[in-house]
């Protein structure tokens, strides 16, 4: 009985397995299960000027014309040189200065925090001021090399603050405003148009595109172009097929017997395998309506070899992509009208296969398990009645052997007594 049971749980292995297999079709075919999430695009532009980040939900191919006119940049102001960033006393006073929205902002620096450092320290700690202080060292070689630098955190011309004060006293050194940097728009050109935001980021001006300016040089004009991209459409269908070939060799190689197979212990000849392979097949070779007449995966690219296994043919899928990629959508995802509602495509026909096999409780998995477990459950009560049935029959022969103790136990006593009154007669082996 264990050795059937052992049998049983190898085949519940290989379910599960299986599941497992199916589990992965299915996930790689909801990825791509609408022609939205199927589509891919790259752009082509010049990387030194902008950056680009493209959202396929939003995104369409286009040809644009750009130039970087002119960045977005911050407010900002610098001061006079001191010797020493840390040791410079510049004595006790107030930082003040005028945010864009009116409001006016005071930073006390007392004598312990009176040197650049210490003042960039106390600019930097209220994140409410709205500023950001940095300590720097010019590069010139003087005596006096140390400068601050005060920055507005926002870019933009609406954002303009007012540097009118560094008041301090008693200081080793004066310390006032040198020199001072207006904030500017970030002016750009979309198709010889001006377009100006206050930062540099451009999002929203062309859907599904945001665009990151590096650099600006007015006067140069560079192209981006956002086109579909083809490998990555072609590697996401690459990774569907893998998935279900995963599946059909699995069938096969349990399906592959010999005089030697022991299928106790496999699913060779299982009635599960054969519809599984049979609803693939019937999936992929179903005829898909389109737009431009009856297609079906066949004219993608996917065939079945002779070995049983899926072929893709990367080259017939990619030409068939830059011809007409709305056609092979169709063809994998199917389409909508209001006429006709939901035309179903090939990844439809495969996830409801998968779905057909996954759904609890009465997918062909789940039954195939429930069966197995079934029987397994049904060993375990034998197992379960023979240890009982043996534990009765242990119990039963202790009594006995303690009873036939018992009984040896009075016949010793009363031979010995028989001894004692016959003298040398053995009364045990008189009666033997």
């Amino acid at each position: 009985m264990e050795e059937r049971k052992s049998k049983q749980e190898n085949k519940k292995t290989l379910v599960n397995e299986l599941s497992t297999l199916l589990e992965g079709v299915r996930g790689e075919l909801f990825k791509n299960n609408t022609s939205r999430n199927l589509r891919e695009f790259k752009f082509n532009t010049n990387t030194d000027m902008v950056g680009v980040t493209l959202d396929k939900n939003l995104a369409n191919k286009g040809n644009y014309q750009l130039e970087v006119v002119q960045l977005a940049q911050k407010s900002s102001a610098i001061s006079n040189g001191v010797e020493d960033k840390d040791k410079t006393y510049l004595g006790v006073g107030y930082v003040e200065y005028k945010l864009p929205n009116g409001e006016t902002k005071s930073v006390y620096v007392d004598s312990e925090n009176s040197s650049l450092t210490g003042i960039a320290g106390l600019i930097n700690k209220d994140s409410s001021n709205g500023m950001s202080a940095t300590v720097v060292n010019d590069g010139s070689g003087s005596d006096t090399p140390w400068k601050l630098i005060i920055s507005l955190d926002d870019t933009g011309a609406g954002h303009q603050a007012d540097f009118p004060y560094l008041y301090f006293v008693d200081g080793e050194v004066d310390l006032y405003l040198s020199g001072e940097r207006k904030s500017q728009n970030a002016k750009v050109k979309l198709d010889g148009f001006e377009i100006e935001v206050p930062n540099n980021k451009l999002e929203n001006v062309i859907p599904g595109v945001t665009i990151d300016l590096k650099k600006a040089k007015a006067g140069e004009e560079f192209g981006l172009e956002i086109t579909e991209d083809v490998t990555a459409v072609t590697g996401k269908i690459d990774t569907v097929i893998e998935n279900l070939n995963k599946v059909l060799a699995f069938i096969k190689q349990q399906n592959t017997m010999n005089e030697q197979t022991d299928t106790s212990r496999t699913l060779g000849g299982d009635i599960t395998l054969q519809q599984l392979e049979s609803r693939i097949r019937t999936a992929v070779f179903t005829q898909v309506n389109t737009t431009k007449g009856p297609k079906r995966l066949g004219d993608l690219g996917v065939t079945f070899q002779k070995d049983g296994a899926l072929k893709f043919d990367k080259g017939v899928f990619e030409n068939a992509l830059n011809n007409d990629f709305d056609m092979v959508a169709q063809v994998l995802t199917g389409s909508y009208s209001v006429e006709t509602g939901k035309v179903k495509g090939s990844i439809d026909y495969l996830t409801e296969m998968t779905d057909l096999a996954l759904q609890n409780p009465n997918g062909l998995m789940p039954n195939r398990k429930r069966g197995i477990q079934s029987n397994i459950d049904q060993i375990d009560r034998q197992i379960a009645n023979k240890e009982r049935h043996i534990a009765q029959k242990e119990e039963m022969l202790k009594r006995k052997f303690a009873k036939l103790e018992e009984t040896m136990s009075k016949i010793r006593s009363s031979g010995a007594g028989l001894a004692g009154l016959g003298g040398a007669i053995n009364p045990v082996q008189q009666l033997g």
